[in-house]
């Protein structure tokens, strides 16, 4: 069994914590989105091949809590949701272009 300690001890590869923050269903999709535009939840459902609302929501959810999105309410009729890259978040769009660039 390893301990949370072992496991940070052996992150040894400083790009490890960035791969694992956009590793997951439909994280590096959305994030590559966010790079253009605000995004709305049902724009995402039509957007992502395979994409269902649970799986959705729960990206969106995860990617807000390590501060890449930040989900802003918008109070205009008819109010919604919109997500948008944090600053952080956009710090990484030259490191996801040049992951993008690798074949």
């Amino acid at each position: 069994m390893t301990t949370n300690k072992e496991t940070e001890d052996n992150q040894t590869c400083p790009a490890q914590a960035l791969l694992k923050l956009l590793s997951g269903k439909f994280k590096p999709e959305i994030f590559r989105l966010a790079m253009h535009q605000p995004l709305r939840f049902s724009t995402l459902l039509r957007e992502i091949a395979g994409a269902n609302k649970q799986t959705l929501s729960i990206a969106l959810k995860e990617l807000e809590e390590v501060g890449l999105l930040q989900k802003v309410v918008i109070k205009e009729k008819p109010l919604h949701i919109e997500y948008n890259l944090t600053e952080n978040g956009q710090l990484l769009i030259p490191i996801f272009k040049q992951l993008e660039e690798i074949k």
